[in-house]
């Protein structure tokens, strides 16, 4: 069984990072919505653009880290931050034109099955999960999809982006557990740099093969992948990067499901997507599952480590 790795204390400043990265995000399916442009074409200029602000900063300060990565033991971690880059890419392809299928609501809540899958992937990896913590992701969930009103739409189309948008969910736990493996030892922006630049090349292959239009988009829609870039993109994924040195991925998962109600929001005031009645209980179910999951997963890892094993005690076998 894998053991929990070792974080240092949250401190005020990774709180204050995870509130900006919330906020940031919240604004990524209203804008994807907006812009007129393909959802893979948006996705892969919000990764290049990333990239191109990211990349020299990181390659001028953090060259040595680079080399780290192509030899020995370093090679690990580069994996992780390239397959980091692939579950990042399959979570664009799939959520991001759930976001132009169905309305806003409904992707961002359906998308917020991810602590979900997070969840389970974390069960996988041989960890145990208070119990306080699956409540606290069960409520969370719950709430989402009643602040957001998600339902099984009736029309083909919609029902498509349903399903693209759980499917999101499922690769954006994917991408977060690889993070977290990746962040534990490299830096927050070789890390980004690194996967942002792989999904980029990737989503490239995806438009060029299948023929999505990358050029010729009106004035609106470029501001649209600006916003993308600064908000979501660099204030929002960047920052999730960031804080998981200090938190888990299941925690940051349950956090991130308060883009939620922040999408909806922005969707009914600027695009007219009125919330269903049911937004503001659902609105405190989410809230109230995200303090669950906080509080249940900082108890258990305030507990006392098991006691070392002897040194010269042999190995356990089976």
């Amino acid at each position: 069984m894998s053991r929990t790795p070792h974080r240092p204390t949250v401190d005020p400043l990774t709180v204050g990072v995870l509130a900006l990265a919330v906020a940031a995000v919240s604004s990524s399916a209203p804008l994807i919505a907006f812009a007129a442009a393909p959802a893979l074409a948006v996705a892969f200029w919000r990764n290049l653009l990333s990239v191109a602000v990211l990349g020299p900063f990181s390659l001028a300060r953090r060259r040595a880290e680079f080399r780290a990565l192509t030899v020995g033991a370093g090679r690990r971690e580069g994996w992780y931050c390239a397959l980091s880059g692939v579950a990042l890419a399959a979570h664009f392809a799939t959520w991001m034109p759930s976001a132009q299928l169905t309305s806003v609501a409904a992707a961002t809540a359906l998308g917020a099955t991810q602590p979900v899958w997070q969840g389970l992937i974390a069960r996988w990896q041989g960890r145990h999960l208070p119990y306080a913590v699956w409540v606290g992701i069960a409520v969370a969930v719950t709430g989402a999809v009643l602040a957001t009103g998600a339902d099984v739409a009736v029309s083909g189309r919609a029902f498509a982006g349903d399903l693209l948008a759980i499917t999101g969910g499922l690769f954006a736990a994917v991408y977060t557990a690889f993070g977290e493996r990746a962040r534990a030892t490299i830096s927050t922006t070789t890390y980004t740099t690194i996967c942002y630049g792989v999904c980029a090349l990737i989503l490239l292959v995806v438009c060029l093969v299948g023929g999505v239009r990358l050029r010729g988009y009106d004035s609106a829609t470029w501001l649209a992948i600006l916003g993308l870039v600064a908000g979501a993109q660099l204030l929002g994924h960047s920052m999730f990067n960031y804080a998981l040195r200090r938190v888990s991925a299941t925690t940051v998962s349950v956090l991130i499901l308060l883009e939620a109600p922040g999408a909806a929001l922005i969707g009914w005031v600027w695009l007219g997507q009125l919330p269903r009645p049911l937004a503001l209980p659902g609105l405190a179910l989410l809230l109230v599952g995200v303090a669950v999951v906080v509080l249940g997963g900082a108890r258990a890892g305030r507990r006392p480590a098991p006691a070392p094993v002897p040194a010269d005690a042999a190995p356990p076998t089976g």
